[in-house]
């Protein structure tokens, strides 16, 4: 084996604890190596841990308006489970309101979903049966787009800035699809005449939903107006950086000191605790 600390070789039988060419501890040589090592290691880790934090905090719970965005973008999902419209079916197969929404699909899809070819090829259910299928495909417009914003409001902890804007931009495209899915809806329940079999009724979850992405389309641009620029401790963008390229190889960790990167604040931290500890134990404090 060779000494740590100077390289020399040490034969297998020799068990002094001590380099007979340096004359160091090699065990407790040892120990503060790899201690010094795992504390540099640390060091850089929970920065790029602290700015995710950072990031996390301002996009989900930076403030108030940050809160309400939240319960907004739950809120367009939740919309979506009323229904858009309502159809009342009494036949030999089905009789009861399948409704144009998450919720009603579900209980639709085994009953009276297996069936609409039929009933789009029949005479008396064929125009309910349309109205039934264009609410259906509002509906999953409106789903896609409470995807997407539910996933870059996910995705804000990347860049809270950007993902914001892609997220105002869903939400004023939501709003004209959801204005124009209830207009439509109207439009639909207007023209689908009832008869002794069907009746058809216009629900209002667009019109919720087209509030909710208006709501959210205000907030998000008030939020870009304010600026959403983390606020990171001095140094972590560079501790992230040298992270980087210890992971790459390109910087050796024996190469660097210890602590890596230390601000007055941080300096004055260290010192607290350590002054703590001795204390604990009855020692003379450190200045």
């Amino acid at each position: 084996m060779k000494c740590p600390k100077c390289g020399g070789e040490i034969p297998f039988y020799d068990l002094r604890p001590n380099c007979k060419h340096c004359g160091v501890n090699i065990y407790y040589y040892s120990q503060d190596y790899l201690l010094a090592r795992d504390a540099k290691r640390t060091e850089l880790e929970a920065a790029s841990a602290r700015m995710i934090i950072a990031r996390l905090k301002l996009s989900f719970i930076g403030g108030p308006l940050q809160i309400v965005r939240l319960i907004l973008t739950l809120i367009g999902v939740a919309a979506l489970l009323l229904p858009i419209g309502t159809l009342h079916i009494s036949v030999p197969f089905y009789d009861g309101n399948f409704s144009a929404g998450i919720l009603g699909i579900i209980q639709g899809k085994d009953t009276l979903l297996p069936h609409i070819g039929d009933l789009l090829a029949s005479p008396l259910f064929a125009q309910p049966s349309k109205s039934v299928v264009i609410c259906c495909a509002l509906l999953a417009v409106l789903a896609l787009l409470d995807v997407l914003i539910l996933l870059f409001y996910i995705l804000s902890i990347t860049d809270p800035a950007k993902r914001t804007k892609t997220m105002r931009n869903l939400s004023l495209a939501g709003l004209i699809v959801a204005a124009a899915a209830q207009i439509a809806v109207l439009i639909v329940g207007g023209k689908t005449p009832d008869t002794a079999l069907t009746h058809f009724s216009a629900g209002f979850a667009a019109a919720l939903a087209a509030a909710g992405y208006l709501a959210l389309f205000i907030i998000n641009s008030v939020l870009l107006k304010k600026g959403l620029t983390p606020v990171y401790r001095q140094f972590d963008p560079k501790r992230k950086e040298l992270l980087a390229k210890v992971r790459k190889g390109e910087v050796d960790l024996d190469d660097l000191p210890l602590p890596v990167f230390e601000s007055e604040e941080e300096h004055d931290e260290r010192l607290r605790a350590l002054n703590e500890a001795l204390k604990a134990e009855g020692e003379e404090a450190v200045s």
